[in-house]
């Protein structure tokens, strides 16, 4: 459409109409699903963290799995090896406190006590304190946590864990087991003079658990003629 400029030269115009159609498409928050995603995976790293900071008394399935492949000689893991070492790691850390400051707080909460009394209580606390500790070792001292064995072969591997709560190796010749013949609990078998545990129900290796279990010999029917 064609019309004539308010100058009167007649310059053409040419009117047009506006559509109402939107000419660009409405803004979207890409965002939002990379923000969910971002939570759910925080939430599941944080749930794993959880849980491996709790103490379990069951072996704990895909850590074991990875460490298998890692270490294909493994046989045998004992199943509360974790925990053993938590609890006892727990142990020290209580012993040395009181240790170390048992004394020190004795002295300074009691300034008007008698100082043989004073020598008497703290002395009473370190001792308590270092026989728990003797005791948890002792009892759990014959726990085998990991055994490495190749078959064929006349000796195997064991990790104990010391009094420290650090993992030693030693090799033990099955020429040299025999039955424990004591009252301790939760001993399976002797060997050069040490006590040894395992977990029969979760030791699968039926041809290595019968070379750990030896039978004690009947006795003769003529001993006691």
């Amino acid at each position: 459409m064609w019309a004539s400029s308010p100058t009167g030269l007649g310059y053409p115009y040419r009117f047009a109409t506006w559509s109402n159609t939107p000419c660009a498409k409405p803004y979207l928050n890409t965002t939002t699903p990379s923000i969910f995603t971002a939570q759910k995976r925080w939430a599941s790293k944080a749930s794993t963290t959880e849980d491996d900071n709790k103490i379990s008394i069951g072996p704990h399935k895909d850590r074991e799995d990875d460490e298998d492949e890692k270490d294909t000689g493994v046989v045998y893991r004992g199943p509360i090896s974790s925990t053993i070492k938590k609890v006892k790691l727990l142990s020290l850390s209580t012993c040395c406190l009181s240790v170390s400051l048992g004394p020190v707080i004795t002295f300074m909460t009691s300034p008007d006590m008698n100082v043989i009394l004073k020598g008497a209580v703290a002395s009473t606390v370190i001792f308590l304190s270092a026989s728990t500790t003797a005791a948890l070792h002792w009892f759990v001292s014959p726990y085998i946590h990991k055994i490495r064995w190749q078959p064929g072969s006349d000796s195997f591997e064991v990790e104990m864990l010391s009094w420290l709560a650090t993992y030693i190796p030693r090799t033990i010749k099955f020429a040299d087991i025999r039955p424990p013949e004591t009252n301790r609990p939760f001993v399976t078998f002797k060997a050069n003079g040490k006590f040894y545990f395992v977990d029969v129900e979760h030791c699968h290796n039926k041809a290595l658990l019968a070379r750990l279990t030896p039978q004690k010999a009947p006795e003769s029917a003529l001993k006691n003629l």
